[in-house]
């Protein structure tokens, strides 16, 4: 929305976040990033106010959903709004511009409101720093492992592999109940073959022992409460029983100021994935991508990306009997994810053979890599 509101020749007024979600945190704007650092850092790109003058509280506007993955050429359309309007609410901002063929200096400037204007607020940042130091000084090392098997994700996805019958209808009736996720029925089994399920803690416990970490790693787990909890938990403890949580890695009372607030809480296990040895994700979500496209802006750190289609089938011949967990099946997994440790590449297009705006869909996000529009090509 920076780029948009540069775009558009207007003033961008301080977003107010979504409250309607699963979490239901009431956390505004300033709670969790130095508004004041990214109003002044922005300043030379586009005018941002706090609020929206008192002026113009009263004044007819115009609420628009802005089409996804639109290019420059629609936004300079839409200035035919001011025509009518002073005030343009736009409502559901995220993925409002396009990944591709946009100028440079539009793509430098959604880097610089990203990675230099976007900082956490001062008490976020300060406990994440602490939570880093506090695992450095545990091994030196870690891994960080978004592991995105909340209730929330697993109802939204319809994933219901290794669940019993009673979680599995707590999640239907969860997904029927929430009226702003559009599709109610879906077919789990086809979900998890086509890649489109969070790997199971059980899964990340066998994917990373097959990439070839040892059972002393220290692992940190960014994540909200854990669907199944300590029972569900425990199927990834018996490979890594070095699991460390911020829970036990913070006092009560420094974690005091964000119980309830899950987005800073979530603000936390950026930071710390943001600082680790290597990130691995068990789905690809917004925050997931987030901070891959980060770590590949601050030098292309480690990302273990798991190819969810791909496991899902050496899982499946793993319980069968048909592969074993031996040397043949940690081979076929690193080979399979050889190339997908955040290496540098130029983002991908659109999936071949796909017209229209569907297109657009199956293009790699821009904040998940910024490459090569923000990021200088090294000669080594």
């Amino acid at each position: 929305m920076v780029a948009v509101a540069h775009i558009m020749n207007a003033t961008l007024v301080i977003p107010q976040l979504d409250r309607r979600s699963f979490w239901q945190d009431s956390s505004i704007f300033s709670d969790i990033f130095d508004e004041l650092h990214f109003i002044t850092t922005l300043q030379g790109d586009v005018r941002i106010v706090r609020e929206l003058p008192k002026e113009l509280e009263l004044v007819p506007r115009a609420r628009k959903h802005f089409t996804s993955w639109s290019s420059m050429g629609y936004y300079k359309e839409m200035m035919q709004l001011w025509n009518d309007h002073q005030v343009i609410h736009v409502a559901k901002s995220d993925s409002r511009l396009a990944n591709n063929d946009l100028p440079l200096d539009i793509q430098r400037l959604r880097c610089r409101a990203l990675y230099h204007a976007l900082h956490f607020s001062p008490p976020i940042e300060s406990l994440g720093k602490k939570l880093v130091d506090r695992l450095r000084m545990r091994s030196g090392k870690y891994i960080a492992l978004h592991l995105r098997y909340e209730k929330d994700m697993l109802a939204f996805t319809g994933c219901t592999s290794g669940l019993t019958d009673a979680e599995s209808e707590e999640l239907r009736i969860m997904r029927e109940n929430t009226k702003h996720w559009k599709v109610k029925d879906i077919n789990s089994t086809e979900q998890r073959i086509g890649g489109f399920c969070p790997l199971t803690p059980k899964e990340v416990g066998i994917f990373l022992q097959a990439i070839g970490y040892p059972p002393s790693t220290l692992i940190y787990v960014a994540s909200g409460e854990i669907y199944g909890g300590d029972a569900r938990l425990s199927e990834l403890m018996s490979f890594f029983p070095n699991l460390v949580f911020k829970e036990k890695l913070a006092t009560k009372e420094e974690l005091n100021a964000f119980a309830k607030h899950a987005s800073q809480s979530a603000a936390l296990d950026y930071i710390v994935s943001l600082e680790s040895d290597v990130f691995v994700p068990s789905y690809s979500g917004n925050m997931a991508r987030a901070v891959e496209g980060h770590r590949r802006f601050l030098g292309h750190r480690k990302t273990i990306t798991p190819d969810r289609k791909g496991l899902v089938r050496l899982f499946d011949e793993l319980e069968s009997g048909q592969l074993r967990e031996t040397s043949s099946f940690s081979d076929l997994v690193q080979q399979m994810h050889k190339n997908r440790q955040g290496a540098p590449r130029k983002r991908k297009g659109p999936s071949p053979g796909i017209k229209g705006k569907a297109r657009f869909r199956t293009e790699e996000s821009f904040y998940e890599n910024p490459y090569p529009d923000c990021i200088c090509s090294s000669k080594a």
